[in-house]
Order: C-alpha cells, then structure tokens, then sequence
C-alpha cells in the first residue's frame, strides 16, 4: 500500500518509511517525510523527482525485503539498513553484488534486460544519476560478455 501518512509500525517504535511482510508479501510505504514541506520546509522545484527518488528507493528496499533479503552490510547497497532521511539520501538506489546475487536465486532474473528497463524508467523520470550508473553496469557486463566470447 502506498499512503502519505506517517508510518509507525507499534505505537513503541519510531517513524519508519516503509515496511514488508516476508510471510504475507506485502508492504506499506509512506511518502509524508519525503516531502519537504513535511517538516515545514520549502518545496524545491523539482519536489516531484525527489519524493520519486526517495520513493522507488525505499519500495525497491523493501520488496528485497519481501523475496527474503535482509539488511546488507556487506557493501554500500539498497539493502543497506536506514535510521533518518538523511542516511536513505545517501544509500544508493542498487543493489550491491552480493545481494544482486540473492534477487537472482530467488527470480532468476535476467540482469540485463532487469538494467535496460531501469535505465529507460530512470531517463523517462528525469533521473539522471541513476539512469549514468545503470549506463555505466551495462557497458561494464557487456564488455565482459564481449571478452568471453
């Protein structure tokens, strides 16, 4: 479920920006503190791509969540547990290989296709840093592929 509404799983717990169900498969995010003005702050200009940003960040982290994954700490990853806006702003929107590894076994995903469609939905969304990375794996697989040919 998607909602605009602060989250706060057990009335002990802190806020959180989303939350996933292994067992049930499914998940509950809300957007409210991805807006600035939620804090009272000045919306940007570019309000729209930066609740999308953070947005398409925490359901990816927490539908990983749902094929099994846990939090990584083997790299620098979107698996990576988050305690503040501020830490998510700085975890990146892809998994580490480790845990790219994981999402294969559980789908058997096919990693090129899965980078082509998020590099289409990144430049379609004006999101640019991510759309440059996922430029920059796939020019890094298919130089690979083209050396073991």
């Amino acid at each position: 479920g998607l909602t605009m509404s602060d989250l706060y799983p057990e009335d002990d717990w802190n806020y959180v920006f989303g939350y996933a169900s292994l067992h049930a498969r499914v998940g509950v995010y809300g957007f409210a503190r991805y807006d600035p003005a939620f804090f009272g702050e000045r919306r940007p200009a570019d309000v729209d791509t930066l609740i999308l940003r953070r947005g398409t960040q925490v359901m990816s982290h927490e539908i990983g969540h749902m094929f099994g994954m846990q939090h990584c700490v083997h790299y620098s990853c979107n698996m990576n547990g988050s305690n503040s806006l501020e830490e998510s702003d700085t975890q990146p929107a892809h998994l580490c290989p480790v845990c790219l590894r994981k999402l294969h076994m559980v789908t058997d995903l096919d990693v090129v296709a899965r980078y082509t469609a998020l590099d289409r939905f990144y430049r379609d969304h004006d999101l640019e840093p991510e759309a440059r990375w996922v430029e920059a794996r796939l020019s890094f697989i298919e130089a690979g592929l083209a050396r073991a040919r």
